[in-house]
């Protein structure tokens, strides 16, 4: 169905929709049939292990970068969130890891301030997992933390050279300057690259950058999500128990 811009006092409605797992009727939003989920299908010590069954589960059935999520962060002290698709490269007990520049990027001035100041550091985080093959979503929320250089070390070197190059290349955000009429910032970004691959040539070890590096999210509260028929999803809510370490909270949400 072809969709056009709206007329001015118009509005596009976008439902109801295909079905995400059965046929709808005519006017009828499309149902979620594909599971469900009751309290006894979860591991009540840790949403870490019950996200490593769920994302195992999505990994083994065709849920295409089950590791894309979105993080979203919100910037001090306007309030102004931004969201961006990011993948988690590791999970570990403390939580959940993606890798980024801290010098420049807008997720390092919302979490850790900018250097100027004129912005203040808001480590409170959140990343959203879709599986939609299996009508699943993950929520967490959590702080952000820096990982030790030598943790990012370890991880930089499993990367593909052109992406090492590119993480010492790239500032990341900023805006690229227009080198006459046939470029449009690219050439720029091209003059880094060139420059960094003449300074590592020859050098397959390459070091990781300081303003570069792991930026785990710590936990305080996950929630596992399950479509089901007629809205009325299965929602679990794992919450941290203050002061009691490793300790969780599990109860069922409303939809």
């Amino acid at each position: 169905m072809a969709l056009h811009p709206p007329q001015d006092g118009a509005k596009l409605i976008f439902a109801p929709t295909g079905a995400p797992s059965a046929p709808a009727a005519p006017g009828q939003a499309a149902q979620f049939l594909k599971s469900e989920l009751y309290h006894r299908d979860l591991d009540p010590s840790s949403p870490i292990a019950q996200f490593h069954v769920w994302f195992t589960a999505a990994s083994q059935n065709g849920v295409s970068h089950p590791e894309a999520c979105t993080l979203s962060t919100a910037q001090l002290p306007s309030g102004r969130v931004s969201a961006r698709m990011v993948y988690m490269k590791e999970l570990d007990a403390k939580g959940f890891v993606i890798y980024s520049n801290f010098e420049t990027s807008s997720k390092a001035r919302d979490l850790f301030g900018s250097a100027g100041g004129s912005s203040t550091g808001n480590p409170w985080a959140s990343l959203v997992f879709w599986w939609e093959g299996m009508e699943r979503q993950v929520r967490v929320e959590g702080r952000a933390e820096r990982l030790p250089r030598e943790e990012s070390q370890v991880y930089f070197d499993t990367r593909a050279r052109g992406s090492r190059i590119g993480a010492w290349a790239s500032k990341q955000s900023q805006v690229l300057k227009v080198e006459g009429e046939e470029d449009d910032g690219r050439r720029e970004l091209e003059g880094w690259v060139k420059e960094v691959e003449r300074r590592w040539d020859g050098e397959e070890k390459i070091p990781v950058p300081e303003f570069w590096g792991g930026l785990r999210i710590v936990p305080e509260r996950v929630e596992f999500w399950q479509g089901r028929e007629s809205r009325l999803h299965d929602r679990f809510v794992y919450d941290r128990v203050e002061g009691e370490v490793g300790k969780w909270t599990l109860v069922r949400l409303s939809p």
